[in-house]
Order: structure tokens, then sequence, then C-alpha cells
């Protein structure tokens, strides 16, 4: 947590009378590091580069390279190997979810005077009992889909409805991204007489199915008289365009007009002053779906840069300088412990945290903090350097030999330089060990188990799991 130091440099912010901030946190999915414009997008972004403008570029800000572990760390502060949720993400057929004595960050949050504190969108963190729903951890308000891959139209995985407003299904039509950014805005103007408050807004966009509105496609390219891209079942029955790469742009457009309505919904409602939005993605660009990694090596499913590190920005007017870009080792795990420090939490963590506040980092009171950061699967990263294992238990990796990078001069991981760097090892080493050693409780199986023969609840209803 903050130091006494630290928080008494950071009470100034508060010298005019201002609240604790309302707090926004935006999770793209699958959206890689080179799919905004801020990091050389082949297409606009312009409200998510405006975000970026105005905040705090994260360039350094690392994820797991799949969904649910990232989710479960960014809810947790912990890393995600301690409940046995790393290698894989739950799927709908799985009776699994984040082991309930851990603590979310909404139940932090509102122990520190947050009333509101809403979920929307993608859960991913157990859906077959009712422990494991939102409602359950911590949040006041759900709106959204507890399975990933969702149809961006019909709202059904498995062939069943997965759309829900508090417990009960929601029929509401539309696309999904629309919807949730709509929720959005309906919370900020429900909220913003009893702040502060807080939004988890975990949007689908843009992992599979691709599929997108006919307004968007045609705005990005789309000819009618031309065929669509051949339909497979993990795309959807409908909202293709000519290429995937079409498709995918007009998703990353939705996505990002999205963001541009909740902050216009701040400006409007007069709190965009004092509201803290947080950006980030879950993981890198799937293969196979047009998303780009931006140079970095890999991708979704990968420890390599292009699968873990992610585009990322932080914005609070006039407590975080506009235009500036972090070069600091942080990510997923450490947003629990900053949020913690912000609204002002004073309690303990009955599991300790791995994460740390990134305070003194986003208020420009400290450059850099010295620390390594686990990827998981035999991989970690430091200030400089990264390592990664050959036996690290990832097989979507295939490495010879380990291998260190030097990222300063080699961010795309192009040149081992593991015999020259002996102390360097041993030291990333020792730290990949320590997590590696965690056997926890229970852990996820692998995806495919149980999906044979498996039907879906009605509606999801976690009752009939």
């Amino acid at each position: 947590m903050l130091s006494n130091l630290a928080f008494l440099l950071w009470l100034p912010l508060f010298a005019k009378g201002q609240d604790r901030p309302n707090i926004i946190l935006i999770v793209a999915d699958d959206l890689g590091f080179g799919d905004v414009g801020f990091n050389g997008s082949a297409f606009a972004t312009p409200h998510i580069d405006d975000l970026a403008n105005k905040g705090m570029i994260l360039n350094r800000f690392y994820v797991t390279p799949v969904c649910s572990p990232t989710r479960a760390g960014l809810m947790t502060g912990r890393y995600p190997d301690r409940f046995g949720l790393r290698e894989t993400v739950i799927p709908p057929w799985r009776d699994f979810g984040v082991d309930t004595s851990e603590v979310f960050l909404p139940e932090v949050l509102g122990k520190s005077g947050y009333r509101h504190r809403a979920m929307l969108g993608k859960w991913h963190l157990g859906h077959s009992r009712k422990e494991y729903h939102p409602l359950s951890r911590g949040f006041t308000h759900f709106y959204g889909h507890f399975n990933g891959a969702i149809d961006y139209f019909t709202h059904e995985r498995e062939g069943e409805l997965d759309w829900h407003d508090d417990y009960e299904s929601s029929y509401e039509e539309g696309y999904a991204t629309d919807l949730l950014a709509k929720e959005a805005v309906s919370c900020i103007r429900k909220y913003k007489s009893d702040a502060p408050f807080f939004i988890y807004l975990a949007f689908n966009a843009p992992h599979s199915p691709l599929q997108a509105k006919e307004e968007d496609l045609i705005a990005c390219g789309f000819d009618p008289d031309q065929p669509r891209f051949p339909h497979q079942e993990a795309y959807g029955k409908e909202g293709r365009g000519n290429t995937k790469e079409q498709t995918y742009h007009a998703m990353v457009m939705a996505l990002d007009r999205g963001i541009g309505k909740v902050m216009e919904a701040l400006e409007d409602e007069g709190i965009a002053d004092n509201t803290l939005v947080i950006f980030h993605s879950d993981n890198g660009p799937a293969p196979g779906y047009a998303g780009s990694s931006g140079g970095l090596r890999g991708h979704k499913f990968q420890e390599w840069e292009g699968g873990v590190r992610v585009p990322a920005v932080v914005y609070w007017k006039n407590h975080i300088n506009a235009g500036q870009k972090s070069e600091q080792v942080m990510g997923y795990i450490d947003l629990l412990p900053t949020l913690a420090d912000i609204a002002g939490f004073d309690g303990g963590f009955p599991n300790a945290l791995d994460g740390r506040s990134m305070l003194t980092i986003w208020s420009g009171q400290r450059e850099t903090i010295e620390r390594n950061f686990y990827l998981g699967c035999g991989a970690a990263v430091g200030d400089r350097w990264k390592l990664v294992l050959k036996n690290g238990g990832n097989p979507n990796m295939d490495l010879k030999s380990d291998a260190i990078f030097d990222l300063w001069s080699d961010p795309a991981e192009a040149k081992n330089k593991s015999n020259e760097m002996g102390e360097v090892y041993q030291t990333l080493n020792s730290w990949i060990e320590e997590y590696e050693s965690i056997n926890p409780p229970m852990e996820v199986p692998a995806y495919h188990v149980g999906r044979k023969g498996f039907k879906a609840p009605k509606e999801w209803n976690v009752d009939d799991f």
C-alpha cells in the first residue's frame, strides 16, 4: 500500500475539497498492442487516442495471454496461479469459479465508500453457482454476459441467451458493444449524484465471433455487391464483411465509439474532472482474426510481448499529467492496490497481494519503481530484461532453448542473449521458480474437458447449471 510519505504528497490533489474520484475501468477483449492509433494502428481509434492524449500511456502494461486469468488477477491483485487459473479460461461447460475466499476489487471499494459498483459486460470468472455471480463478489449491479465469445446480435452462447440484468435474463435487443456503452452511460447518469461510483466496463469486442453492424462495415469499405467472407460457426451468422480485416476494423470502430460515448457522458454530467478512467486490453490479438501486435513478437496464447503487453491508458484530469508515456513495468495485478490507495482503503487483505501500487508513478512523483513481473508459464520480465524458459509449460511457445531478451534495444525479442547474461538469468529464473512452485488447492481443467455432450442451462440460469 502507499507509504505515509507518498500519501502526504498525494493529499494536495484533494486540497480543493474534491472527493475520491469516480472510477471507470474499461477492458477490451483481444485488442492488440498495435490496434490503437497511438501505437500506429492501420485504422483510426480517435476516442481512445484522445484519452491517451489527455492522460498517461502505460507503455509497459502486462497481462496474461488469455482472458479469465487476466480478469481474475485484475479483481484480486494476485497472480491467478494462486487459485488455479493460469493456462486456460473458464469455458461454458465448466463448474469452476475464482475461490470465494479471494477479496475482489469492488469489495475493497465498497468498504471505501463506493456505494454503486457496476459490472457491465463480460464476466468470465465463474457462472455455475450463485457464489461466483458478480453480485456475490462485491458488485451492486450486473449487466452483460457470463461467457466469452457470445453472438453480438443474438447474445447467445451454446444456443442459449447469455444476457443478464442483475439475476434476470435481459431480452434487450441490439449490438452487444453498443448496449454495454449505453448501459455505462445510464449508470453514470444514475450514480452521479451519489458519488463516488465504480464501473467495470468489460467489452467483448473485438473478440470473436467476427461480427459488426452493417453501417460500420460500410464505413470501413464494405461492398454489398461483393461476397462476404465465408461463414464459419465461430464467426456468427450475421455481421460479416467482405474480409476479416474489414469486419475487425468495424468492430474496433464500435468499441472506440462506445468509449467516446462514456467520456461524453462524463463531460455532459459535469463529473469528468473527478473521474479516473483506466483503459487496457485483456491479452494480445487472437491469431487469424486480423488484430495487430504492433511489431511485437507473438499473439494471444503466448508469453511473447505480443501476447502479454497490451495498449493501456490512465486518465484523471489535473491529477495525472497529460501527454505522458510511462515505461514503468506494471500490469493487471497492480490495479487493485493502486485503486485501493486512491480510494483511501484502510483495511487489510486476508491474502497477500502480488500487485504493487502504481500511484506514485501515475501521479508523477516517481518515474520508475524497480520490480520484476511474473508472466506465467516460465516467463518473467524486469525493467530491462525478459526471460522465457523452454520448459515453461506453454505448448504455444515451442522454444528450443531458454531465451533472454534486452527489451530496451530489442522489444521485438529477436536476439537471444542467454549466453551473455548469467546473473540476469539467475535473478529472473529464481523469480519464476518462486511463482511456479505455487500449488493451488484446485485448478481449472483443460479447456476441452467436459465439452462433449454439454447442454447449456436455459438462458444460462445459474440455478439450472
